[in-house]
Formats: C-alpha cells, sequence, structure tokens
C-alpha cells in the first residue's frame, strides 16, 4: 500500500500527487543571500504552479577538509531560516547531525533531513522520527536500496509515518558516484514516497582533493530520468552565483537555469502520474 505524507494544507507527497520540489543553497552563507535566493525560488515556483518547500543547512558537519565552510551553526541557522518561513511563507528543511539538534530543530524545521552518511546513526534516526517533523533520509552511498527497509523500521518504532526516501547516487570506485534507478521503485515498495536529488547525485566526493567537485550539467538529465521512472520529491540545491559557493558550488545549478528544467520535469511528471493511475 502506498501511503501519502501530508507537509501542510497545499503540500502533500504521494498518492499521485504532483511533484514538490525541495530547494536552495547548499549551506546558509548569510542572511541577505539565503533570502535572496528564497524570493527567487518562490517566484519561480509560484509560476509554474510547483509545491516548494526551501532547503539549506545550518551545519555541513560532513565536510573533506577541516577548513572546509560549515554554515552559521545551529542557533543563528535556524534563526535565518525562520526568518524564511514567515517572510515568504514556505516550509523549510534542514540536515540535523546529533540528537542533541533534533529539539530545537524541530522547533522550526517542517522537514528533518538524515544526511546519508548518518542513514544508520540508530540514535539519531529514532530522535528525528519521535519529534514528529516529516523525516526525509538520504540513502547512504553505501546502502542498497532494500537496506533502507531498516531505516524505515527504525523510524516507525516511534510511532512516524511521516517519512521521505530519498536517491542520492551510489559509490562507484573512487570520487565518483552513479544512479541506479531501480532503487526509487524499490523503495516505493515501503509504502512511502520517494525523492530523487539530482544535484548531490552528480557530486564528485572529495574530487578536488579537500573538497567535493561535480558536473552540473548532467543535472537536467538525471532530473528528468528519476520523473521518468516515477518521483514523488525533487531534491536540488540552487545558487545566484554557484562558482563563489562556499561549499558544493559544482554540483548546483544555478538558479536562472532551474525554470527550464522544472518545466520539462512537470511534463514528464504529469505524463507518469496519468499512466500510473490507469
Amino acid at each position: 500500500m502506498e501511503n501519502k505524507v501530508v507537509l501542510n494544507e497545499e503540500i502533500t507527497f504521494g498518492q499521485g500527487h504532483p511533484f514538490v520540489l525541495l530547494a536552495g543553497p547548499c549551506a546558509i552563507e548569510s542572511e541577505e543571500r539565503v533570502l535572496r535566493i528564497a524570493e527567487r525560488l518562490k517566484e519561480i515556483t509560484t509560476a509554474l504552479d510547483i509545491p516548494y518547500v526551501f532547503k539549506s543547512s545550518y551545519d555541513k558537519a560532513n565536510r573533506s577538509s577541516i577548513d572546509s565552510y560549515r554554515g552559521p551553526g545551529l542557533e543563528a541557522g535556524l534563526k535565518i531560516l525562520n526568518k524564511v518561513k514567515e517572510e515568504f511563507e514556505v516550509p523549510v528543511l534542514a540536515d540535523v547531525h546529533c540528537t542533541q539538534e533534533v529539539t530545537p530543530a524541530s522547533e522550526v524545521l517542517d522537514i528533518m533531513q538524515i544526511p546519508a552518511f548518518l542513514s544508520r546513526q540508530t540514535d539519531l534516526v529514532v530522535a528525528a522520527g519521535a519529534s514528529g517533523a516529516v523525516v526525509k533520509v538520504k540513502k547512504g552511498q553505501f546502502l542498497a536500496p532494500w537496506e533502507i527497509d531498516n531505516v524505515v523500521e527504525k523510524i516507525e518504532s516511534t510511532g512516524n509515518r511521516r517519512i521521505l526516501l530519498t536517491e542520492r547516487g551510489a559509490s562507484f570506485g573512487y570520487n565518483n558516484l552513479v544512479v541506479d534507478f531501480r532503487s526509487l521503485p524499490r523503495m516505493r515498495e515501503t509504502g512511502y514516497p520517494v525523492v530523487f536529488d539530482a544535484t548531490h547525485s552528480v557530486q564528485l566526493p572529495g574530487g578536488a582533493g579537500d573538497s567535493s567537485a561535480g558536473e552540473r550539467e548532467y543535472v537536467p538529465h538525471l532530473a528528468r530520468a528519476a520523473a521518468g521512472v516515477g518521483i514523488d520529491a525533487l531534491f536540488m540545491e540552487v545558487h545566484d552565483q554557484p562558482e563563489e559557493a562556499l561549499c558544493d558550488g559544482p554540483n548546483m545549478i544555478k538558479i536562472e537555469d532551474l525554470a527550464e528544467i522544472l518545466k520539462q520535469v512537470k511534463a514528464i511528471d504529469a505524463i507518469v502520474k496519468e499512466l500510473r493511475n490507469r
């Protein structure tokens, strides 16, 4: 049985509903930049009639180097995300990295994201589930699609059934990821909505030595392919000037390119969901 996840009156994941966009810059670089990007994303998604959740991280704890930019931290970052919620009336999403973050984060976040590298951290996954927030799990690069079942069981043990499962590529040798699109229908067998992360899937982890590289030119291709397989949400990191981004710039797309990608994905999504409903 396929479940749906209701976020609010406007946004529902699954059961044939149109895909939801989860998008924003990798990390919070400044309040001014976050608000500028959030405003532009709201304009784009409103014009295209696409449900939208703003994404950015207050702390990127899994970095290549000790010198890598991480973000403003929990307290300052949550204040900025709360300002996004209030000014643009959109839900917000961010990563949580340890159990101590869950309670304060749950006071602001509508969706609590479990990072790929932490998807097997039982205490964190259970704490996120117990918060009552929607829990979005990024399937680890090291996990087979069927191993996500164990993560789902951990969250369900708290009584939480508001779960989203994300494909973001699998490790393929060194400094490379590939997407096995079979993972999307396999993860859907859990009964929960599936998300495709189109930008981290083109990341080259550690590919620049002290940081990750990326191949953003392939993002539109993978996004269209995922929509063809069937998704409930599309996750994308975007930036107004990716070449100047403080983290994950090589795999983030330029915000000026977003509308065209979304138009294509929306068209494919509508066809696929019409076929599934026959």
